[in-house]
């Protein structure tokens, strides 16, 4: 728990002096010369074209999750995509768990299915300020060794998160001398996750997998941060955030979360040669990590419910004119979740959005 307190202080500490120190900057035309704007301009070799793509912030998957079910953003699949910047759409996710049915060594593993579809929006406030907004409805089910099984369904819990961006420089110019090899941006954001999904501690009870649920039943704050740099259609994404969760009214407290991760991808463009419509694909490899705090059930700490996971990442996501879609596939690399009692097996994302 202290490695927690730890690092929620120093994001606290590091988007505190960024945002004083770019805030007094925001009169200025642009936050630095250094941190020129990530505009792609690639020469199709079909066409012989020369298109303008999108800006490195909205070339990063933003994560936050819970370990199972009840988070409302869910299997670290994050609040945006590799190609949307702006964007209204849906979202499936779902994750393979199995866990101890039972608190002996010998005790049977059960499967744990979480489900989760959801209506997510990622939507421009002014020229720096962006609204991410996930409403998830989740459908969960698990099978015990007895052939009996469980399923549980319902609204989850919705968050919502502004993202500020700290560093938006200006386009690049048409001549070589304006333009240059690296890009940068960074951004910072600050959310709450809502107790709209039921809790039940029914479900807690007997089980060493505390997250079979719909909802935390909590008010959970949200801290955001992002950086991404860029060299012609490669792009490297760096992500950290940290949840800090509350008591609900069961008196139940769920372990705050740090959230962090790396993805590179490349981008392919191209356009239909009959429509002239734009087309990129873009793979994507990665990884995300997860640490866990202890949960406190009346304000006593619950035994071997803290943990941590690193996933790997692969996908590909494409556009096509004003539609995207994209599939996200995370595999366990390491774990160690309730005690070795709770084991990922993999978390597979897909969706479709409409580019605003």
């Amino acid at each position: 728990m202290n490695d927690l307190q730890n690092i929620k202080s120093i994001i606290l500490l590091i988007l505190g002096v960024f945002g004083s120190t770019f805030l007094k900057a925001e009169s200025l035309k642009d936050s630095t010369n250094v941190f020129a704007n990530f505009n792609f301009k690639t020469a199709t070799e079909d066409f012989g074209l020369v298109e303008n793509h999108k800006t490195s912030a909205e070339f990063f998957d933003f994560d936050d999750c819970d370990v199972c079910g009840c988070g409302s953003s869910g299997g670290s699949m994050g609040y945006g995509t590799i190609g949307d910047g702006n964007f209204v759409g849906v979202r499936y996710i779902t994750q393979q768990y199995r866990s101890r049915d039972g608190i002996y060594n010998n005790s049977p593993w059960i499967d744990e299915n979480f489900n989760t579809m959801q209506a997510w929006a990622r939507i421009p406030v002014s020229q720096k300020i962006k609204l991410n907004v996930i409403v998830p409805y989740h459908f969960h089910n698990r099978q015990f060794v007895d052939e009996t099984s469980q399923r549980i369904n319902g609204l989850g819990d919705i968050s919502i998160l502004g993202f500020y961006q700290l560093i938006s420089p200006k386009l690049d110019g048409f001549l070589p001398e304006q333009q240059t090899k690296f890009k940068h941006s960074l951004e910072v954001g600050v959310g709450v996750k809502l107790p709209t999904g039921e809790y039940d501690r029914a479900n807690n009870e007997g089980s060493v997998n505390p997250s079979f649920q719909v909802g935390t039943g909590s008010w959970d704050v949200l801290l955001a941060s992002n950086y991404s740099v860029s060299h012609k259609n490669w792009g490297l994404g760096v992500l950290a955030n940290y949840t800090i969760k509350t008591e609900n009214e069961q008196e139940y407290h769920f372990g705050d979360q740090f959230n962090y991760g790396v993805n590179l991808f490349r981008t392919f463009n191209t356009l239909n040669a009959k429509t002239f419509t734009p087309v990129s694909i873009s793979p994507v490899l990665g990884i995300s990590g997860e640490v866990f705090g202890e949960n406190e059930s009346y304000g006593l700490v619950v035994q071997d419910t803290k943990g941590n996971v690193l996933f790997s990442r692969i996908g590909v996501e494409s556009t096509y004119g004003k539609i995207s879609g994209g599939v996200n596939l995370m595999l366990p690399l390491s774990q160690d979740l309730n005690g070795g009692a709770v084991e990922a097996k993999m978390r597979l994302g897909i969706h479709l959005n409409f580019v605003l």
